[in-house]
This record gives structure tokens, C-alpha cells and sequence, in this order.
């Protein structure tokens, strides 16, 4: 008859520690470990664990699924991976079993409370011994100041380019085109390039756009720009108007 073993989970700290307990409660050898019985009473405990409620670690139950898986292909006749598997069983638990006994030997002359000690003061020294090059050194520098300048507000001069241009007008390049095509038909390029600066090329061309729109003048193929004649005589052609 077999006996009841009833133990707290909370002693044993995984399924090794709860076999070597099995194995020494039925007086086994551990060289040749009986599984049937090793896993009808690892078994039994798993059970009364689910009866308790208690939460039953992954490990506890990949044991178990080792154990039936041993107990099984020892069945097959002339198995000899059940004894692998025995041997190699058998070879953690004796590991574990030393371990234990020497963290049990380590448990009587060390513990964390055994060495104390107040903290010390520390004199901080902040001096800088870092050694760099000139050339590191340098950089740094300009780079420190460039971040400076870039908080400042821009120079006036910055502004000179831009406050300083004549702004030119699109109607005032109206007159021009006009006025140009009345001495005869030119090229769209020869209006562009005839402009000297960057606001009047820019108005000479919108001038354009708008004039071709309104159908006031024409745009050949081949570039050249003629004045609708039918148009500028409803319109006066701007006649003898200059807003250059």
C-alpha cells in the first residue's frame, strides 16, 4: 500500500525539487528510477493541486508530460530510448541534488546580512582631464558661436536686396508689350531678355500671359508675338502710353 505524502507547494521550488522528494519518500534509486510509481504519485500531486486552486507552473506540468512520455516508450519492447531518457532524467537530478546540497553547506556561513557597511563619502572632483586637440577645440568653438548667432535678429543688411529692388507691375508691362508691337511683330524672347531685372522679367511675362488671354495679342509656333489688330482698335491700343 502505498503511502500518502501531503506537503505545502510553497517547500519546493520546482518538479526536480518535488521528485527528489518522491524518490527519498519511497526509498528509490535514483541510478534505476521506478517511473510508474515516480509518476503515479507526481501525478496524484498535480490533481490535488488543481483541487486547491493552487496555480500550477508550466514546469511542474512539462515534467509530468516527461514522465508519461518515458513511462510509454518504456512499453515498446526492446526500447532503448527509455533508457536514454532514464539516464538523462537521472543525470539532472543528481546535478540539482548536489546543487542543493551546496547551496545548503553556503546557506550556514554566508548570508546577505552577514556584511554591512555605512555608506561613505565620496569628495567629487570636478576637474576636467579630458585632453583634446586644437583643431576639436576649434570646431567646438565655432560651432558654440554659430548657435549663438543664429538667436540674433537678422542685420538690416540682410534686407537691403529685397527692400531696395523696384517692384514692377504687371500693367505697366502691359503698356511696354503693347507699345513694343506697334513698331511690328518680335520674337517672346527678345520682350523677356529685354528685361533688367528679375521683378520686370517676371512682369513681362505675366503681362504676356494676360495679353494672349485676352486675345490682344497672338503667339506663333515659331515664337514670335504679334498684335491682334481687330482687338486694339476696340481697345485704342493704348496709343502714344508709356507707364514704364
Amino acid at each position: 500500500m502505498t503511502e500518502t505524502i501531503s506537503y505545502k507547494l510553497g517547500a519546493f521550488e520546482g518538479p526536480l525539487d518535488l521528485l527528489l522528494h518522491l524518490i527519498a519518500k519511497n526509498k528509490l534509486n535514483i541510478y534505476d528510477i521506478q517511473i510508474s510509481l515516480l509518476l503515479d504519485q507526481y501525478m496524484e500531486q498535480i490533481d490535488r493541486m488543481r483541487e486547491e486552486n493552487l496555480e500550477i507552473a508550466s514546469e511542474f506540468l512539462e515534467m509530468a508530460a516527461r514522465l508519461v512520455y518515458i513511462k510509454t516508450v518504456s512499453l515498446l519492447p526492446k526500447s532503448e530510448e527509455s533508457e536514454e531518457l532514464k539516464k538523462e532524467l537521472t543525470g539532472q537530478l543528481l546535478e540539482y541534488q548536489e546543487c542543493r546540497r551546496i547551496a545548503a553547506l553556503l546557506a550556514e556561513h554566508v548570508s546577505f546580512d552577514s556584511f554591512v557597511r555605512e555608506p561613505g563619502k565620496l569628495d567629487v572632483d570636478q576637474t576636467y582631464t579630458r585632453e583634446h586637440l586644437v583643431k576639436e577645440l576649434t570646431e567646438a568653438y565655432y560651432a558654440a558661436v554659430g548657435r549663438g548667432g543664429r538667436k540674433l535678429p537678422p542685420p538690416a543688411e540682410a534686407f537691403s536686396g529685397i527692400v531696395e529692388h523696384k517692384i514692377v507691375s504687371v500693367s505697366s508691362r502691359v503698356f511696354h508689350v503693347l507699345r513694343t508691337l506697334r513698331r511690328g511683330a518680335c520674337s517672346l524672347n527678345g520682350l523677356i531678355e529685354s528685361s533688367r531685372s528679375r521683378s520686370e522679367l517676371i512682369a513681362t511675362f505675366l503681362a504676356v500671359l494676360e495679353l494672349i488671354r485676352a486675345e490682344r495679342i497672338f503667339l506663333e509656333d515659331n515664337g514670335s508675338v504679334t498684335l491682334n489688330t481687330e482687338r486694339s482698335a476696340e481697345h485704342g491700343d493704348y496709343a502714344g502710353t508709356s507707364s514704364d
